[in-house]
């Protein structure tokens, strides 16, 4: 990417959906009660209970997983080249140029799932909340759906970007 001074849109979007967070901090006291319950109070676990260097590993993979999500960020940059992505853990950068773009238009769409998805309408899904996006046909007729919480500042940056070279729809 060039110059941030040639960015005319930036968004960062994370998994901050209440329900999500209630749900992951749930699954995350689980080995944390069976640790209190076993290794503290001495009572065992359940039926049959693991080993108590189990329940530490099964406890440290759940923050793990915790962490993993607290991570995942979908940062989007529209500029004078085109649109770049990034969704970290998943990859770092992913580039559309402009002159290979066919169509862009920002939708609102039913809902496709969380995170990185395939759909038959929008083809690659990147998503971390809501229900609107940018949905771009590549030349080459790839297709992909970038979600976003700022619909109308996409829409007009990217009418204004692209409209020398693409169709918007």
């Amino acid at each position: 990417m060039k110059d941030p001074r040639d960015v005319f849109f930036k968004e960062s979007q994370r998994f901050t959906q209440w329900w999500l967070w209630i749900l992951l901090f749930g699954l995350l006291t689980l080995p944390f009660y069976g640790i209190v319950q076993q290794l503290i109070l001495k009572e065992p676990w359940g039926s049959k209970p693991m080993p108590d260097w189990g329940l530490i590993l099964f406890a440290l993979g759940m923050v793990a997983f915790v962490y993993f999500f607290y991570n995942i960020q979908l940062k989007t940059w529209i500029h004078t080249e085109g649109i770049t992505i990034s969704f970290p853990p998943f990859f770092s950068n992913k580039d559309f140029k402009i002159s290979d773009i066919a169509s862009a238009e920002v939708v609102t769409y039913g809902f496709t799932g969380y995170g990185l998805r395939y759909s038959l309408k929008y083809g690659t899904v990147y998503n971390v909340k809501g229900n609107k996006g940018l949905a771009i046909t590549l030349k080459n007729d790839k297709k992909f759906m970038i979600g976003t919480q700022h619909p109308a500042q996409v829409e007009e940056v990217v009418k204004h970007l692209l409209s020398r070279n693409v169709t918007f729809e």
